[in-house]
């Protein structure tokens, strides 16, 4: 027998070392760790959401610690058992003699080893089950849908709320059996117990009992998992073009599973026997009977029967478990309600009778003079270019669409709010103390109608009924200032002792970009104070910067505003949400709030088709101004809750929006006090309520599919739409929604609306038009437009690639992609006209291509069927399309203006129309002279917004529109005539 190798010894002074490194590592790691607890806790507080904070983290602490004791406890108390129980003597064997070093390593050190296995364990279990804190939530408070699952006849509750508890439970329950299992072996084969090589017998008594005991717990809770495994046939996907119970599920693996459970339950029953058996064949044989029947009654039979008696007719095998999908997924996605009316039924030849729809025209006093010419999503640049002031300020890229009453009129608006933009700062105001303490906030509210374009010298840009600091205009603004925003990612620490001079800018002085400058000292409730020491050194701590401990500008009143942005004040007050990616600014008595929508969701709900959150919410502006929700899967949403965030003070207001929700009625008992009640909801913040974006591209592509009622038809996918891709972006993500306000069918007046269009399956024609209602009389509900079959309506790649290849178009898109400018085209609306059929009016921009370029509205391109206008204005394209006076009696409410200090005065805008297509010999002297001028005004323009010289751009601009009337004017004597 060899001698047993020596265990190398660490020196007196490495144990120091590593003893101190160990001890510095814990100690920054504690420090670390605590510092942003107690951060995060004064936020908490501040907010008034230190509920959320403490049910929270107590929850998490209590999984933490029952996961993590009884892992690690049961799993070292099932060690500690085997070594217990070891043998005295073990028979001399090789395979004892190699072994008899590891056993002398270890029983120095087995208490230490021990502890450490129960240790690592038990963090691990812990911290795995922490991250569940809401499905335990969701269990403790579980509220009943009232709603029955066809199949087991239980509440849906039960596979929303404790199904999935229960599946954790039953994970953690296999892991713990599973770890002791190992661990026993483990132990009995080092110290004896187990004895693989030895002859003679192979296991001692002790040995045989507890390995007995834990595969018999393991096959148990096998048998449990077949007894769950019954419940979850509601979220299989065999059906494959659906979800849920198949006939295969019902007919072929529902009795199985039930099987399967009673033979698990009898080989669990043969291992426990085998304590006093004392022989491993009955249980063996337990368990291949186990595996047999699960091979055979539990895949084999199943599959038999799906691919020789469903597949053959699936079709009518399936039609009743379809049905239930389509209900189910209805009911999860919120659309069981949804009124569709056949719509222009008579239009089904390859032309559209102009005529009906120009009695239509000439009614509609709703839809036309509302057509929005402003698109949000293109007009960042010119709000930045008119509105900037300075160059600590911006907007996001991102414009924003609501409905303001102004003069007893509700018309839409596009607004934006003037914020500090950190990424705009020069070097020279980077600085600590300019970045954190006297670039503190933006200032300011803007809005322009978005059916109004100012004309004349300024040509095409928004007219700002709204604007400049002080804000003055239409919409009233008592509080402007912005210390919350989409912009704001950097901390600002604000507030000075009384008397103090103030420090913060807050807006030039007069209102404009000169030298003088206004002052201002936050006194708004938001804000954490770091006037006492500790509170300074907790916050050095957590930003890492010492100026908070040496700066004089962090004094006994100062204050530090943190987690500024709208959408991540609301996550985090109220974390059992997923928030729309695009907050709105509306401005609520005077002050400035952000708007934003909260969704419960659940990925549990039985029978409904599972999407994957991110994906299903995405078009081909996420990522451009909005933000992108977490790619979870799901199949159960709801827009429960309406929050704001106040832009000055950043309170967060939860309020219930869906009262009959019951995963949002299990939080708010979970967490009493946090969501404030529906009826608390003012009138005037009601009159601001939009239905949400993100929720609304979830419905309309579970109804591309699910607005099919009979099965045969759903499984055949007979009548399948599909999304349009965005066609002014040239990319293949889905084409936005769009808000509009307009007249829906059936309805007396105009009404703010999100909608979209909706194209037959891999066809480019429309098939229908989907719109949901933000008015606070009608708001959710949902009316789908459905156009014929063989429908002559084009869809919006078609009517874009017409627009492109129009002879009037074409030549114009070449004059304006210059080495000046580019063309951009706007968003591509889709309006319903009466009972006649569907108009598109789509904007055409023109951007300055230096430094500084914006867009500005050029022409107006309109189309129905196949009839298409183009030109300076709505009303002269819809002539072109209806003929003349069509234009003036549709769009008589809708007006540009010379001014944009005086919104009453209309007008019309003037812009270039087309040169010779074929770039040939104009047809009257002097058209190539004002051709070449209007090419040099392009030029000046384009040097002057480099520039940034706002009075050279007005006098570029002037120039612009006296070639432009030269061009009309050779145009004109040559014969030239506006074109469709």
């Amino acid at each position: 027998m060899r001698p047993p190798v020596p265990v190398p010894t660490l020196s007196r002074r490495a144990k120091l070392v590593l003893g101190a490194i160990g001890v510095l590592l814990v100690l920054f790691t504690a420090i670390g760790t605590l510092t942003n607890v107690y951060v995060d806790y004064l936020w908490f507080d501040e907010t008034d959401y230190t509920k959320v904070f403490w049910t929270e983290l107590q929850t998490r602490a209590l999984l933490f610690a029952v996961a993590g004791v009884a892992t690690g406890g049961l799993v070292a108390l099932a060690i500690y058992l085997a070594y217990r129980f070891r043998p005295t003597f073990r028979p001399m064997s090789l395979e004892q003699q190699n072994l008899e070093r590891y056993r002398q390593s270890l029983e120095p050190r087995r208490g230490l080893v021990l502890t450490a296995v129960a240790v690592v364990l038990g963090l691990f279990a812990g911290f795995t089950a922490q991250g569940s804190w809401q499905t335990w939530l969701g269990f403790r408070n579980s509220t009943p849908f009232g709603r029955t699952d066809p199949e087991f006849g239980v509440d849906v509750s039960f596979f929303v709320f404790d199904y999935p508890f229960y599946r954790l439970a039953l994970g953690f329950g296999f892991a713990i059996v599973l770890l002791a299992l190992i661990g026993s072996v483990l132990t009995h084969y080092v110290f004896g117990g187990l004895r693989l090589q030895t002859p003679g017998q192979k296991l001692t008594a002790a040995a045989r009992v507890q390995l007995s005991v834990l595969l018999g717990l393991f096959v148990a809770l096998k048998a449990v998992a077949y007894w769950l495994d019954r419940y979850g046939l509601v979220y299989s996907d065999r059906g494959e073009v659906f979800t849920g119970a198949s006939y295969t599920d019902v007919n072929a693996l529902l009795v199985p599973k039930t099987i399967l459970v009673f033979v698990a339950a009898v080989c669990a029953l043969a291992f426990f026997a085998n304590i006093f058996v004392r022989n491993f064949l009955l249980p063996a044989a337990a368990l291949v009977l186990l595996l047999i029947s699960s091979l055979v009654i539990g895949v084999a039979y199943p599959a038999i029967v799906q691919q020789f008696v469903v597949k053959p007719s699936a079709n009518e095998k399936e039609a009743p478990y379809i049905d239930r999908a389509i209900a189910a997924t209805r009911d999860a996605y919120n659309l069981a309600d949804i009124e569709y009316v056949d719509y222009a039924q008579e239009a089904t030849g390859e032309e559209v009778d102009t005529s009906a729809a120009l009695a239509e025209l000439r009614n509609d006093t709703q839809t036309i003079p509302n057509a929005r010419l402003l698109d949000p999503n293109v007009l960042a640049d010119t709000f930045t270019a008119r509105q900037q002031i300075r160059n600590v300020y911006g907007f996001p890229e991102k414009l924003d669409i609501d409905r303001y009453t102004v003069n007893g009129e509700v018309r839409d608006y596009v607004v934006a709010v003037r914020e500090l933009n950190s990424a705009g700062l020069s070097e020279n105001q980077s600085t600590w103390i300019n970045r954190h303490t006297v670039y503190t906030h933006g200032n300011g509210f803007v809005a322009a109608p978005a059916n109004e374009v100012v004309a004349g010298t300024e040509g095409g840009e928004p007219n700002f009924t709204t604007r400049d600091l002080p804000v003055r205009g239409d919409i009233e603004v008592e509080e402007p200032r912005i210390y919350y925003g989409e912009l704001m990612r950097d901390y600002s620490v604000v507030g000075a002792p009384e008397g103090a001079r103030p420090q913060e800018f807050d807006q030039p002085e007069g209102g404009s970009d000169d030298e003088g400058q206004i002052n201002n000292t936050y006194n708004g409730e938001g804000g954490v104070s770091v006037g006492s020491f500790f509170r300074q050194l907790t916050f050095a701590i957590y930003y890492r910067e010492r100026n908070f401990l040496l700066s004089n500008a962090v004094n006994e009143e100062s204050k530090v505003l943190y987690v500024r942005d709208p959408r991540e004040r609301v996550e985090k007050a109220a974390p059992f949400l997923e928030v729309d990616g695009d907050p709105y600014p509306a401005v609520i008595d005077g002050r400035i709030v952000w708007m934003l929508d909260g969704y419960t969701t659940s990925d549990s709900y039985p029978y409904a088709e599972q999407m994957e959150l991110g994906e299903a919410a995405s078009d081909a502006l996420t990522g451009t101004g909005t933000t992108a929700l977490p790619n979870e899967t799901f199949n159960y949403i709801r827009n429960s809750v309406k929050a704001t965030v106040d832009a000055h003070d950043g309170t967060v207001t939860l309020y219930e929006w869906d009262t009959e929700d019951p995963v949002l009625q299990t939080y708010m008992k979970a967490f009493p006090g946090v969501v404030q009640p529906k009826s608390a909801i003012s009138d005037e913040l009601n009159s601001h309520v939009r239905y949400p974006e993100d929720l609304f591209k979830v419905q309309r592509e579970i109804l591309t599919r699910y607005h099919v009622d009979d099965p045969v038809d759903f499984y055949n996918a007979n009548d399948r739409w599909q999304i349009p891709d965005d066609p002014t972006r040239n990319t293949e993500e889905d084409q936005p929604p769009y808000y509009i306000l307009a007249q829906r069918p059936n309805d007396d007046e105009a009404s703010f609306q999100l909608t979209s269009a909706l194209n037959a399956f891999q066809r480019d024609n429309l098939s229908a038009f989907i719109s949901a209602s933000s008015a606070p009389e009608t708001y959710g509900e949902i009316q789908v437009l459905r156009l014929p079959g063989n429908t002559p309506f084009r869809g919006p790649g078609q009517v874009q690639n017409s627009f492109e290849s129009n002879n009037q178009v074409r030549p114009d898109l070449t004059l304006f992609n210059s080495e000046n400018s580019d063309p951009v085209f706007g968003n591509l609306l889709t309006l319903p006209i009466g009972d006649a059929g569907l108009l598109y009016v789509e904007p055409l921009y023109v951007r300055g291509t230096g430094e500084g370029g914006f867009p500005l509205l050029q022409k107006v391109l309109v189309n129905f069927g196949d009839r298409i206008g183009y030109a300076d204005t709505l009303e002269e394209a819809l002539d072109q399309v209806f003929g003349a006076g069509a234009g003036e009696s549709a769009t008589d409410e809708n007006a540009a203006t010379d001014d944009p200090t005086d919104p009453a005065e209309p007008t019309t805008p003037t812009t270039p129309t087309t040169p010779p297509a074929d770039g040939g010999t104009p047809a009257a002297p002097g058209l190539d002279e004002a051709v070449s001028d209007i090419n040099a005004a392009l030029e000046e323009l384009a040097a002057a917004q480099r520039a940034g010289d706002f009075s050279a751009q007005g006098q570029a601009l002037e120039n612009l529109g006296t070639a432009v009337e030269a061009y009309q004017a050779a145009q004109g004597a040559a014969g030239a005539t506006p074109g469709g």
